[in-house]
């Protein structure tokens, strides 16, 4: 955030000075403590499924640096006079389920009243220093990956209007509420060191925080990025939400999208919930990771190349 004051520590290796996923402070040599936080208003109906994919989501972030989540923290914010605690229940046993899939622990947590619900976690999780993935090792010739298909905010979007079908509804739903545990085991196996996760700031937003970090370039292959059922038509319809429309103003003077199509200039901006992960992996190392992912049934679509950085446009479609 502009103005941050940024706190050093010897031990703290990656902080709030850059654009990474999480923070890591070094416990020892071999082992770093891995923290982050998430939270964020009702995307669909549904309040369990809403903690599921708040959970995912916090998760994402761990798994983003190459490490294991091990405990949580809730945060939680509830209209008590309109919405029924009950509900409020549901989604946190939502939360619940994805945390035990994940081997992560509750152990507390903080709510409080407010007008317009909200939900989230603080997440702690470890990695071992020499192994884990942030978004400045991206180098020349490195090929890059994606582990999820976009268009989560296009259909959620979509969705709170009426405009989804239930094809996408469901695509979306099980994509956000996939842990993205199984992709990041196979990044760390495969020797993988630059990476991110895609959410909030898109496919596009977070490609250039990594670009901008390792000081190099890409060029991005936008039709071998995969996208979600119906996200394209969704876009051409009309149903954006504000923080894509965001993206795409913040990044369009570092792409060059040549002749790329509206809609999926707006798919490749789309600000994405529990999104999966982008990963800037050395050619050779490549076909090893796309089978450790496909065996554990991961996507794993080669969408780029990182490339020297020469000129103000970080980023070139083809």
């Amino acid at each position: 955030m502009p103005g941050t004051k940024v706190t050093t520590h010897p031990d703290l290796l990656v902080g709030i000075d850059g654009s990474d996923d999480a923070a890591v402070y070094r416990l020892s040599d071999d082992l770093a403590l891995v923290q982050t936080v998430d939270f964020f208003t009702p995307i669909v109906d549904d309040p369990k499924t809403w903690g599921r994919i708040a959970a995912a989501n916090a998760l994402s972030d761990v798994y983003a640096m190459g490490g294991t989540p091990l405990t949580a923290l809730q945060l939680l914010s509830w209209p008590r006079d309109e919405l029924p605690w009950s509900a409020a229940a549901d989604v946190i046993d939502g939360a619940v389920e994805v945390l035990t899939e994940a081997g992560c622990t509750l152990v507390g947590g903080h709510s409080i009243d407010d007008t317009t619900p909200k939900f989230g976690l603080a997440v702690s999780g470890t990695v071992d220093p020499a192994h884990m993935i942030t978004n400045d090792a991206a180098r020349p010739g490195d090929r890059l990956v994606l582990t999820k298909a976009l268009g989560t905010g296009l259909i959620a979007t979509a969705i709170k209007n009426g405009a989804a079908t239930t094809a996408s509804r469901t695509a979306a739903i099980g994509s956000m509420t996939r842990l993205n545990a199984s992709a990041s085991k196979a990044a760390v196996n495969a020797g993988v060191r630059a990476g991110t996760d895609v959410t909030g700031f898109g496919l596009l937003g977070h490609l250039v925080e990594m670009l901008h970090a390792s000081d190099v370039a890409a060029v991005v292959d936008a039709s071998a990025v995969p996208v979600l059922d119906g996200a394209t038509q969704i876009a051409e319809g009309g149903y954006v939400p504000g923080g894509t429309k965001r993206n795409y103003q913040s990044t369009g003077a570092l792409v060059d999208f040549g002749s790329t199509p509206s809609s999926i200039r707006t798919v490749l901006a789309d600000a994405q919930t529990s999104g999966g992960l982008l990963l800037a992996v050395p050619e050779p190392d490549v076909p090893d990771l796309v089978a450790e992912l496909h065996a554990a049934g991961d996507l794993a679509a080669t969408i780029g190349s990182i490339e020297p950085r020469s000129s103000a446009r970080m980023i070139v479609i083809r």
